[in-house]
């Protein structure tokens, strides 16, 4: 049978797998909504850790980090556009984005925005 060594090896590397996969997941979904960002010239306006014409993806997640309802918000205000959250220039409509791709990227920006871009 197995000795203790070999056991001990067999669960550290089921934990280190369980550990992982979702890390990779997260990195495919990051590079996604980024690639939606860039593809629908959000990147334009924002940047992940600075404020260019609108606040950075940064600041959006530290404002909205407590806020319940907080992604039905930004999906409303990225498709609809609007002023008046971060001053008076106003963010166009940004109507030909579909609902997965509105979740994929808000739920991007309330995580920080991370990317290895």
């Amino acid at each position: 049978m197995f000795n203790k060594r070999a056991i001990v090896k067999i669960v550290f590397l089921f934990t280190m797998l369980a550990f992982l996969v979702p890390i990779a997941q997260a990195t495919v979904e990051d590079d996604n909504a980024y690639a939606i960002a860039k593809q629908n010239a959000c990147l334009g306006c924002h940047a992940i850790n600075k404020k260019i014409v609108g606040p950075s993806f940064q600041s959006v997640a530290e404002k909205y980090k407590n806020t319940p309802g907080a992604q039905a918000f930004l999906k409303n205000k990225i498709a609809k556009g609007g002023s008046g959250s971060w001053g008076v220039v106003p963010m166009p409509a940004n109507t030909k984005l579909s609902d997965a791709d509105l979740s994929a990227l808000t739920g991007w920006v309330l995580r920080g925005a991370p990317s290895k871009n």
